[in-house]
């Protein structure tokens, strides 16, 4: 991707504004790595479970009337996972220390995800081709049509399936 370099450098310039950072990652909301700078993390890893958690996050916002996905945020012994939306293609997924103050952590992680959309949007129409003359104009729409860069769609509702264990049974829907 042609901005791969500037949103690393976003990327950068985060983990100086918030020193409690241990790393920052820009990833497709299909789980591929975009821009990296987890050392000691795996960032392949980090991306597919962040794709994973945004498919949950989705459900549940959108389970719940909350409308569109904003962040993520998850609290463990050692620190804070959060991820934030970046565009319509794309999520921004910090690593934090548990000292983190998190208004800040969010301050800026919105900021930067705001700012990697940018980015990656303005990538993606500087890729697309240059207008055409009129007779060649419908091989052009086809080339775009397949550029066009993936979303989740909603899934059909789920059928109703009981789980029984020792105590109780449960039906979901």
């Amino acid at each position: 991707m042609a901005a791969e370099a500037e949103v690393l450098d976003e990327l950068h310039r985060l983990r100086s504004r918030v020193p409690q950072l241990t790393g920052a990652l820009a990833a497709s909301v299909d789980g591929l790595v975009l821009a990296q700078d987890t050392p000691g993390v795996d960032p392949d890893s980090l991306a597919a479970l962040t794709a994973a958690a945004l498919g949950v996050a989705l459900r549940v916002t959108d389970a719940t009337g909350q409308g569109d996905f904003r962040e993520l945020l998850v609290r463990g012994v050692h620190g804070y996972v959060a991820t934030y939306a970046a565009g319509g293609t794309a999520v921004l997924t910090l690593l934090a220390q548990d000292r983190v103050n998190v208004g800040r952590l969010h301050l800026e992680g919105r900021r930067a995800g705001t700012r990697i959309g940018e980015l990656i949007e303005a990538a993606a129409a500087r890729a697309e081709p240059a207008p055409q003359t009129p007779a060649a104009k419908a091989p052009a729409k086809a080339v775009a049509k397949s550029a066009t860069p993936r979303t989740r769609t909603a899934r059909a509702p789920a059928k109703p399936r009981t789980t029984t264990n020792a105590r109780t049974t449960t039906t979901e829907s």
